[in-house]
């Protein structure tokens, strides 16, 4: 009690010179005897008056007193002091006034003190003992004369109290939507709404509230806010009400939230910091108000722009899966449809079903107008690597999405679907008309098509090494056309990356150790042959190409000291100071890289080839900045071979019996090699000769798509034979240019022909002024109309601009903005529709562009009719 007296006189004497202290029950004489204070000196004021009054005013007029008087202060027609009591400041002693004195408060703010004296009282314990946390009260103090500025009213101060009791800090966070997202973070009425409680601020709240949100109801409680405000705003957007919903909540409802309350709920939804607890109180009012059973009477129109509650995203991919299964929706609105679910809370944990059911729609619309004729080889080739391959690009896509979301159930009906056209409607077809050329072909080559085994002499000589440019190869195990046309946009993503993309014809068989010996630099004194062993090892005159150390002897060998190999592995784990040194010290670097081709060729693994592919479109963006950081500049991808894969199980028909007599010495699913060898009519024999080799081995392939059995080995991914997908190959060219190549997409907002507000809501065009593209890029925004002086009046939207049509009609996108009630104050002022871009690597927003407008609302524009 002491210190606290102490602390409020030092504070009176900050500004009077004479203090006056009535101790009206005196029972504070024993406080007033032991009080020592700095420069004030102590007087009694005891039938003394008019000496005290002329020692006060003409003896020691520069002296500070404080004046005790053991009883009541008197009245003023009796009171000898009471001018100077006036110039001057009474000390009161009732807890009241020492609160008010401790921040500083007038005797008008009284009120508030006596009113919610808990706010300010030590909470109790337990045990009843209030010493162990009278801390939180003096924080409470503490925090709110921090809060104070000196025109508060007691409303406002009621205000900053209540969001002290809920837990605010800041001065900023004195707001009314701050408290209730504080009181909901609670999940119920925790410790802070039972301060709040305590503290008599309870009415103040829900008053506060109906004012500002519509939230009206006879026993207010924070969770019956929770599940109205979810209700509201689910129902705001919704051309009817709910089937079926009780009556009960309705019963002591006196009116309908407003718009207010629909901004609020859409910035706490999107609020990064409340995400856990939104989706916590989401997942109850689902549940309370039977969200689901009312979606089974909801288009998939009517909830599009819903994301309030998760089963709202499932009813949505539902509806989708069973539209694009069903070819009841077409590929444009699928893909419009879940372009605009990108915006929704729950986008990140279904993007994959969003893009499975993309990928479908495409490939569905793709293969519908696709037609395998081919007049020869060359044409085939031209039309694979144009259009073809894309359906393969669309299959790879689907599976990996159903694979890595593991929804086969869900998806169950689109799989079967998309399992039976790609292989009876799309990759048999299109092989067994291309089989038609290959057998026709006197050798393996089509005309106009880089056969592989001149890919060093083309692309790596010529292109670099003639003209005194180092270079660095990597290739992919695998590593599919389809796949390179897509390596190729994630490359040009990149900033000061440019590629290019070429393709080439494998050779023949199209597995691993032939392919990889074709990418070498090919000699009249070191010419390809098979071996004649059971291995399927390839020689190049009579060195072994099986490996990374042969394959760097050969480039020795062949090129000289100034060429290397190494293992992509190897290479990402040196220090930037080795990986220099490497590059520096060779004019050609091969890197090999093997991802797909080692996952595909296990059984136990097989399946997951789409992965390894997605994974080795990572692997080589590392390997590819690795490679320039260390200052290389001109970069090459290629691959050995292809594949096909289904990732159905194969049927008994989908097997050749091994029809072939001879010398046989390697087997493979989609090969045999050995010495003279002859087949039956479903496969298709290669001399040594015609293969482009020398030696006596010959390879006989299947016709077709069809596996030859092969005892514990894998059946669905496999190569060697001469379908499109193994043989075509990417070539993909790449080198870093010293300037910034990559922007973003410019924005315009398309106004409506008027400036004018005249409602609680306005709805703005933006036009995507180009479309997106590799090095054009998509831009973030975040919109809302603000005051002038920065206050934000309006909900507020973040959205992707990612548009690549080339119809400027398809680049508008539609947004409506609801004014909250704070607008009302801006009526017949310019307010500011701000667009702001984020700032890289930061939380932060930059102003992008702004729109100004004019409010003009007439009071009749409030109601509903």
């Amino acid at each position: 009690m002491m210190s606290r007296i102490s602390t409020a006189l030092e504070r009176l004497f900050a500004k009077h010179r004479v203090v006056f202290w009535y101790d009206d029950k005196q029972e504070l004489r024993e406080d007033f005897d032991d009080l020592e204070l700095d420069n004030v000196t102590k007087v009694e004021l005891n039938n003394n008056e008019f000496s005290l009054k002329h020692r006060l005013l003409r003896e020691d007029p520069k002296t500070n007193f404080l004046v005790y008087k053991q009883g009541k202060q008197p009245e003023p027609v009796k009171n000898w002091l009471y001018d100077v009591e006036l110039a001057n400041a009474i000390f009161k002693t009732d807890q009241a006034a020492i609160w008010l004195s401790e921040l500083e408060l007038t005797s008008e703010f009284k009120e508030i003190v006596e009113h919610h004296t808990a706010f300010f009282e030590a909470d109790s314990t337990n045990d009843g003992s209030k010493s162990q946390v009278s801390s939180d009260s003096d924080n409470r103090k503490i925090t709110l004369k921090s809060l104070l500025e000196a025109n508060d009213t007691q409303s406002l101060i009621r205000l900053k109290m209540l969001a002290i009791a809920a837990g605010a800090k800041q001065k900023g966070d004195a707001r009314l939507d701050v408290v209730l997202e504080l009181l909901m973070a609670e999940n119920a009425e925790g410790k802070a709404y039972k301060l709040i409680e305590r503290s008599n601020l309870k009415q103040f709240l829900w008053l506060q509230v109906a004012n500002h949100y519509g939230y009206e109801c006879d026993n207010p409680s924070v969770m019956d806010f929770v599940y109205e405000l979810f209700k509201f705003s689910y129902l705001a957007e919704l051309p009817f009400g709910m089937q079926g919903a009780s009556q009960a909540s309705e019963a002591s409802k006196k009116q309908s939230m407003t718009n207010n309350a629909l901004v609020f709920f859409k910035r706490w939804k999107d609020s990064r910091k409340h995400q856990t607890i939104f989706e916590k109180l989401s997942a109850q009012c689902a549940s309370i108000l039977n969200i689901e059973s009312d979606l089974q009477h909801r288009s998939l129109k009517e909830v599009l722009g819903l994301d309030y509650f998760r089963v709202i995203d499932l009813k949505v991919i539902h509806d989708l899966v069973n539209g694009v299964a069903n070819r009841t929706l077409s590929q444009g609105e699928v893909a419009l449809w879940c372009r605009q679910r990108r915006q929704g809370h729950w986008y990140n944990e279904f993007e994959l079903l969003y893009d499975a059911v993309d990928v479908a729609s495409q490939f569905f619309a793709l293969l519908d107008t696709a037609k395998f004729d081919m007049s020869n080889a060359t044409q085939a080739v031209q039309l694979y690597t144009s259009q073809w391959f894309k359906l393969d690009q669309l299959y790879r896509k689907y599976v990996y999405a159903l694979k890595v979301s593991s929804q086969h159930s869900l998806l169950s009906s689109l799989t079967a679907q998309i399992e039976n056209l790609y292989i009876n409607s799309y990759v048999q077809p299109l092989t067994n008309a291309w089989q038609q050329h290959v057998d026709a072909l006197g050798h393996w080559q089509v005309p106009d098509v880089d056969p592989q085994n001149r890919f060093f002499s083309q692309y790596v000589e010529d292109k670099y090494l003639a003209k005194n440019k180092r270079v660095c190869v990597i290739i992919s195990d695998a590593f599919r056309y389809e796949a390179g046309e897509e390596m190729v946009s994630r490359i040009r993503q990149e900033d000061r990356y440019e590629a290019s993309l070429n393709h080439a014809l494998s050779s023949m068989p199209s597995y691993t150790q032939l392919g990889m010996a074709s990418l070498l630099p090919q000699s009249k004194e070191y010419p390809l042959q098979l071996s004649d062993t059971k291995t399927g090892t390839v020689l190049m005159g009579s060195l072994s190409t099986q490996g990374t150390e042969n394959r760097d002897k050969i480039l020795k060998t062949i090129h000289g000291e100034r060429a290397s190999a190494v293992q992509a592995k190897d290479l990402l784990e040196m220090t930037q100071v080795n990986s220099r040194e490497l590059l520096k010290d060779n004019d050609v670097l091969y890197i090999y890289h093997n991802r797909i081709d080692h996952t595909g060729d296990k059984m136990q693994s097989e399946g997951e080839a789409f992965e390894a592919t997605e994974k080795t479109f990572d692997d080589l963006i590392k390997l590819i900045k690795k490679l320039t950081n260390a200052n290389a500049s001109n970069l090459l991808i290629t691959a050995d071979h292809g594949f096909i894969y289904q990732n159905s199980a194969l049927d008994d028909s989908d097997y050749l019996a091994k029809d072939v007599d001879g010398d046989i010495l390697y087997n493979d699913r989609r090969f045999v090699l050995g010495k003279g060898l002859s087949c039956g009519r479903s496969l298709k024999l290669f001399s040594s000769e015609e293969l482009g080799l020398v030696g006596d081995v010959h390879a006989v392939i299947p016709k077709g798509i069809q596996r030859l059995r092969l005892s514990g080995s894998g059946s669905r991914f496999v190569h060697g034979g001469a379908s499109l997908q193994e043989v075509i190959i990417p070539i993909i060219s790449i080198n870093k240019k010293r300037t910034s190549d990559i922007r973003m997409v410019d924005v315009e907002v398309l106004r409506s022909g008027s400036s004018v507000i005249t409602s609680g809501q306005i709805s703005v065009t933006l036009y995507q002024a180009e479309a997106a593209t590799d090095k054009t890029q998509p831009r973030i925004l975040r919109l809302g109309i603000f005051t002038e002086s920065g206050k934000l009046i309006s909900d507020s939207h973040t959205i992707v601009l990612d548009l690549s049509s080339e119809n400027p009609r398809e680049r508008e996108m539609k947004l409506r903005f609801l004014l909250n009630q704070e607008a009302d104050s801006a009526n017949n002022q310019d307010v500011i529709l701000k667009l702001e871009e984020p700032v890289t690597g930061t939380n932060q927003f930059q102003e992008y562009k702004q729109l100004r407008y004019t409010i003009k609302r007439s009071f009749t524009s409030d109601f509903d009719f």
